[in-house]
């Protein structure tokens, strides 16, 4: 029973205080901009529970979810990769490049666009993780260097007498566009496409969480999580985890702008999508690194968005939606925080009496 005990205060007392503290601030945030708060919140739930705002909101929710898979497996070793957003859009870039120059049978020619965003977002993480683990530079400050770096050579290859091209009727300069063996197919539902990445985003999420759990990789990652002294004495090499961990937490970052590329646009363009990589963090903090957590953060990260159409309707900023999803976060981390401070104040009780019903 003290184990049961144990583990709904480890999963469900998180929520629950979570859920209180949002809500609570959330209400205040609504009614300070001058809003009903009842009414707002169940114009939201209802809106949100429309079956095509839940397709949109999962398509949304795609390379937020990719983008937290690859943030959480830096912070297992915390390694705070910072540049997921430089990586996303030079792997994009990439690949679109690379997609449009060849024609390709259609499942040939998707994997060659997967691999190469893989590749490129794996080699661009690994230039931070060498410069880690051989001349020490920390890694936030590389990678944060490493996306100015891959928004200039973005800038300097797409223009129109290099790789890009002005798009017809439009002042956007954008790649060659991807031949249709190249688009990635959707899955039919009754109301709308699921974007057909969303199955290897389900792979990866599967993949991660048996790495982690079920290898000696992800053992030493997680001991060196929790203590580096200590695995450092029990043999494991930190350069070693560390230059993997970056490596592969890149390679991630690679495909989260496949979703945009493959299932809408099939094309890279100064209209790409930026600023994705910074979400995946939060929604990695959000999640707790764990793959089911990361998937429920990013759908409530992306229904938050939808959600600013009913916001708009009801004459409210759309700006109040990004409070409102830093309101989220922050009170995850109280929550938690609150939590562990119970729980070390129960194992302190539990040894207490241990020691004193001893005998001498």
């Amino acid at each position: 029973m003290r184990r049961i005990g144990s583990a709904a205060l480890v999963v469900a007392a998180p929520v629950v205080v979570a859920a209180l503290l949002a809500g609570m601030l959330a209400a205040a945030i609504l009614a300070v901009v001058g809003a009903d708060p009842l009414a707002t919140l169940r114009d939201a739930l209802v809106y949100g529970a429309r079956p095509a705002t839940l397709i949109a909101v999962v398509n949304k929710a795609i390379p937020y979810y990719l983008a937290g898979i690859a943030a959480a497996i830096g912070f297992h070793l915390r390694l705070f990769n910072i540049g997921i957003d430089g990586q996303y859009r030079l792997a994009a870039f990439a690949a679109a490049v690379v997609g449009a120059s060849v024609a390709l049978p259609a499942p040939l020619q998707l994997a060659l666009v997967i691999a190469v965003a893989l590749v490129v977002g794996w080699g661009w993480a690994a230039i931070a993780g060498l410069l880690y683990v051989r001349r020490g530079v920390n890694v936030v400050i590389s990678t944060i260097m490493l996306n100015a770096v891959a928004t200039g050579l973005i800038a300097y290859l797409l223009a129109p007498e290099r790789l890009g091209g002005l798009e017809p009727g439009s002042n956007n300069v954008t790649t060659a566009p991807i031949p249709q063996s190249g688009w990635i197919p959707t899955i039919a539902t009754p109301a709308g496409g699921l974007n057909g990445l969303l199955v290897l985003a389900a792979l990866i999420g599967i993949a991660y969480w048996l790495v982690l759990n079920r290898t000696t990789l992800g053992f030493e990652v997680r001991a060196m999580g929790l203590s580096e002294r200590a695995a450092t004495v029990a043999g494991i090499r930190a350069p070693r985890l560390a230059l993997l961990t970056m490596a592969a937490s890149g390679a991630i970052a690679g495909l989260v702008g496949l979703p945009q590329l493959l299932g809408a646009s099939h094309r890279f363009g100064l209209d790409f999508p930026a600023g994705l990589g910074f979400t995946g963090l939060s929604v990695a903090i959000l999640g707790r690194n764990h793959p089911v957590g990361v998937a429920i953060g990013a759908l409530a990260w992306a229904f938050l968005e939808r959600s600013a159409q009913v916001l708009d309707l009801a004459g409210i900023s759309r700006e109040v939606v990004t409070i409102l999803q830093a309101v989220i976060v922050l009170s995850i981390l109280v929550a938690y925080e609150i939590v562990r401070r119970v729980r070390v104040r129960q194992a302190r009780r539990f040894v207490a009496r241990a020691v004193e019903g001893a005998p001498a």
